[in-house]
């Protein structure tokens, strides 16, 4: 009875040894993300969404594991998260995203931001809304905007839009509709990634912060950043060269998400819908875009592949005119096509809609 007492009493004196030899171990302490990322080796990134994804992905390299807290084939406008998600942001190395954008994007990093928040609006130099230019407001085709007519006066004259951006910065939103859905509080178009030349800023951006978060790997990040800017680069003269001999000035979307690109092409961009792609235009809207379509020789009214084509289609029917897909690239919806490839296809549309020799 007193040996089995021994026993117990040596095998508890080493079970307390280990224990406080795994506490004092650093693996051990679960708020430590530095070990999360040591495991693999990698950092672990997080991307709002999938054009975030993309220069997140091509600036690691080997060095990160991304993941999207926007789903493949999921619109990204009025992205929900999960407790899952937004435990999985919590406990990642780094998040990418563009604040302002996805309401629930921002509350999750307010509210549990990962080590190195990386927020690309400044590089990708936003463009405020208003409704006479390409990035116009989110009232834009409804009925009371109708009495406006700087934009329609400037699309049927066929006047590209001439906008020098360069300087704009994201900084000082002006919510004045803080009762609205977050996509309607947005002071600025979030669009920028359909203006390469903004990704190729964005990417040398992202470069710098993982630079910083991992130093031990900089000069790879900052390496690969270099190489993706020139890409972007080259992608963006391509897109400016293809389009320059444009017969037809103006082209009509499903919703305004182009408006960076018309700037960098010096075409003009008519959406059917606003910036929010779930919006419904109204009829003057529609009886509006029609005779803007009309007069200046619109051959093609383009679709998306997240918006139900049904009301684009109604219109082109009634026009007597083709649609043809203008991908916002908000969402990956073909896995074997990554962002530049679906540029390239857009760029291929546009010149042939709008009779670019």
């Amino acid at each position: 009875m007193i040996l089995m007492s021994k026993r117990i009493l040596v095998a508890a004196c080493a079970a307390a040894t280990a224990l406080a030899l795994s506490a004092c171990s650093p693996s051990a302490s679960t708020g430590d993300k530095t070990s999360k990322a040591s495991k693999d080796g990698t950092l672990t990134v997080m991307a709002s969404f999938y054009p975030l994804k993309y220069l997140t992905e091509k600036v690691g390299g080997e060095h990160v594991t991304v993941t999207s807290l926007t789903p493949d084939g999921a619109e990204p406008h009025d992205l929900e998260l999960s407790p899952k998600m937004v435990d999985s942001l919590a406990s990642a190395d780094a998040v990418v995203y563009l604040a302002g954008f996805q309401g629930a994007v921002d509350e999750a990093i307010e509210q549990h931001a990962p080590t190195t928040v990386i927020d690309v609006s400044s590089a990708a130099q936003l463009v405020a809304i208003d409704s006479t230019s390409n990035h116009p407001g989110e009232d834009e085709g409804t009925d009371e905007a109708q009495s406006g007519e700087a934009q329609s006066g400037k699309a049927q004259s066929g006047e590209a839009a001439d906008h020098d951006h360069e300087g704009h910065e994201h900084e000082g939103h002006d919510h004045e509709h803080a009762d609205h859905d977050h996509h309607h509080d947005m002071s600025m178009d979030p669009h920028f990634w359909l203006d390469p030349a903004r990704m190729a800023n964005a990417a040398t951006l992202v470069g710098d912060k993982l630079a910083e978060a991992d130093p031990t790997n900089a000069e790879t990040y900052k390496a690969n950043a270099q190489a993706l800017n020139k890409e972007l680069t080259s992608l963006g003269d391509n897109l400016v060269t293809k389009t320059s001999t444009c017969q037809i000035k103006t082209f009509v979307t499903a919703h305004t998400a182009f408006g960076y690109l018309a700037d960098r092409t010096g075409l003009t961009q008519v959406g059917i819908s606003g910036l929010d792609p779930e919006s419904s235009p109204s009829p003057a809207r529609l009886a509006e875009i029609g005779k803007i379509a009309k007069d200046q020789g619109v051959t093609t009214i383009f679709t998306e592949a997240l918006i139900d084509p049904k009301v684009a289609q109604t219109l082109a029917d009634d026009l007597g005119i083709s649609t043809a897909v203008l991908d916002p690239i908000e969402s990956q919806t073909d896995s074997s096509k990554d962002y530049a490839a679906v540029m390239n296809d857009n760029i291929d549309a546009l010149t042939k809609a709008n009779n670019c020799q």
